[in-house]
């Protein structure tokens, strides 16, 4: 976990700015020694957020299947996937 005070972000941005890119990771920034901000490449945000779409997915896709909705075998899956590729 990278944490920086905030005088660090507003008097030192461009080694920030460039440690966020480098560590792909999120850094905390505190204000007057308590957390305030968290600051992240654009990389790592729009990678974040990709995940978080996904999870989203995977849940969605688990709860229809406690409900009861239709599933296929793993195999059929694959064959499925076979056949869109040699389609394309």
């Amino acid at each position: 976990m990278i944490i920086k005070p905030s005088a660090a972000l507003r008097n030192d941005y461009t080694n920030i700015s460039n440690l966020a890119k480098e560590t792909k990771e999120p850094i905390y920034i505190t204000k007057n020694g308590e957390g305030d901000l968290v600051l992240m490449s654009i990389e790592a945000f729009e990678r974040r957020e990709q995940m978080l779409r996904l999870r989203e997915k995977v849940l969605q896709a688990e709860q229809e299947r406690l409900n009861g909705a239709k599933t296929i075998s793993v195999s059929e899956a694959r064959q499925r996937l076979r056949d869109r590729m040699n389609g394309v």
